[in-house]
């Protein structure tokens, strides 16, 4: 243990005392007599946590230096007292002392509420960079003409209560709008409740946002309560939402309409006030042309749309994306990188079909696979899977495929045909040619195994 305590106190024997106890935990101490003397060393030294006598001589009192021992390091403050009383106590409290402790001092009473301040410290520190993470995952980087345009519908519909529905493609960062509207929203102190629909199976998903009563289905071993009921005064983000089936897009709506449901098993009606935002990566207006998204949730949701833009729309955040990136995988210990502005210029000119998603995977192979300090446009695309050498123009088709009266081998060459196309089109990059032909890369991969176009 290496922490620093200070001591306050006129009286050279409790300084010496208590710096015997202190050490003997194992904790480096410092001394002071007098209050000035103390903020002193505050300026210098880091000290985490202090040990403040009330009764100091001549000079400044504990309870008047407390305020200004706060104002220079947020640490924990014990107050120490020959003359106690509750009014002092109490005083000492509200001015921000986290515990009071009278004389004669007790070793075991001393330590305690050292190691309680201390750990008292280390919690609120922890949860100070959660709130600091949390608020830097909600920054949406970058400051293009379409993120600034973003931010500011952010900033005029978040302080509202309208729902919001966001659209953009996979990996565009659809849940970033969702937190830093959260963030800017009356709820911000409360969490928001996340749903992702695409991710729970349909038999379940009543009971993730509705809860359910013991017994009403197997291995429902106790009551459960849902997304809803959990942010009832505050936010439900409904994540691919466009992925719910129909039965249960019926009865999302009755609830967002009526604000009350049941648990499934149940028969209790519970009234929630709730705010809903919600995103999807799908075209809802086309869905529900094709019978697939109900058109009165669609204009339940849409009270104010939000569009976030694909990457290759906003390339000039490129480079500050990268460096937040950078910044963030040096938080896990590994080493940033470089690069050059013939590499940032490379990057710009890919389609990054994943998106920022694709972007960030790719920061984070670049400084794991890449040994220089310095990444320039060759490792780039190589990264990339591009060859160094100039791009082959694309190839025409041919009529090879109609030269059969054959069907199922006519498909089969223009499959290969295709495929073949498509793959030259994109370098040879397997993953971003099954992003641009709507296929799985592990589907892709084995058609063109089964057409022989790879080994």
């Amino acid at each position: 243990m290496n922490t620093q305590i200070l001591i306050i106190d006129d009286e050279s024997g409790i300084r010496e005392s208590l710096s015997g106890i202190l050490e003997d935990e194992g904790f480096d101490t410092l001394t002071a007599p007098t209050a000035e003397q103390g903020l002193e060393l505050l300026e210098t030294e880091n000290v985490g946590l202090v040990l403040l006598d009330i009764w100091l001589g001549d000079g400044m009192d504990g309870i008047s230096a407390l305020p200004r021992i706060k104002e220079r390091q947020d640490i924990p403050v014990i107050m120490i007292s020959g003359h106690g009383t509750i009014e002092t106590a109490v005083q000492a409290v509200q001015n921000g002392a986290h515990d009071f402790i009278e004389k004669p001092l007790s070793y075991d009473k001393v330590i305690l509420s050292v190691a309680n301040g201390l750990r008292y410290a280390h919690l609120e520190n922890e949860n100070r960079l959660l709130r600091e993470r949390s608020l830097k995952k909600a920054r949406i980087t970058g400051h293009s003409e379409v993120i600034a345009s973003l931010h500011q519908q952010i900033e005029m519909v978040a302080p509202t209560d309208a729902w919001v529905l966001i659209s953009g493609e996979h990996g565009t960062g659809k849940e970033l709008v969702a937190q830093a509207i959260h963030s800017l929203s009356a709820s911000a102190s409360q969490p928001m409740i996340e749903v992702n629909c695409a991710a729970i199976p349909e038999e379940l998903i009543e009971s993730e946002l509705f809860g359910h009563v013991k017994g009403s289905f197997t291995g429902a071993q106790s009551n459960k309560r849902g997304k809803f009921d959990q942010a009832d005064g505050g936010i439900l983000f409904l994540d691919e939402i466009g992925d719910m089936s129909l039965k249960t897009q019926a009865k999302i709506l009755r609830i967002l309409q009526e604000q009350k449901f049941e648990r499934v098993g149940g028969n209790k009606t519970i009234k929630v006030n709730v705010r809903v935002l919600a995103a999807t990566n799908k075209n809802l207006e086309l869905e529900i042309q094709e019978g697939n998204f109900r058109a009165d949730l669609f204009y339940r949701l849409n009270v104010v749309p939000i569009h976030v833009p694909r990457l290759a729309e906003r390339t000039e955040d490129i480079p500050e994306i990268v460096a937040d990136l950078m910044q963030g995988l040096k938080d896990k210990g590994l080493e940033p990188k470089q690069l050059t502005d013939k590499a940032f210029a490379e990057m710009k000119n890919h389609s990054w079909p994943g998106n920022v998603r694709e972007l960030r995977n790719f920061v984070e192979r670049i400084v794991i696979m890449c040994p220089e300090e310095i990444v320039d446009v060759d490792k780039i695309r190589t990264f990339l899977g591009l060859s160094d050498q100039a791009a082959p123009p694309p190839r025409k088709s041919s009529l090879t495929p109609f030269k059969t009266n054959d069907f199922k081998e006519a498909r089969r060459l223009f499959e290969r045909e295709y495929l073949q196309f498509k793959l030259e089109e994109n370098g040879g990059n397997i993953s971003r040619t099954a992003e641009s032909v709507g296929l799985e890369r592990s589907h892709l991969h084995k058609k063109l195994k089964s057409l022989e176009i790879i080994n």
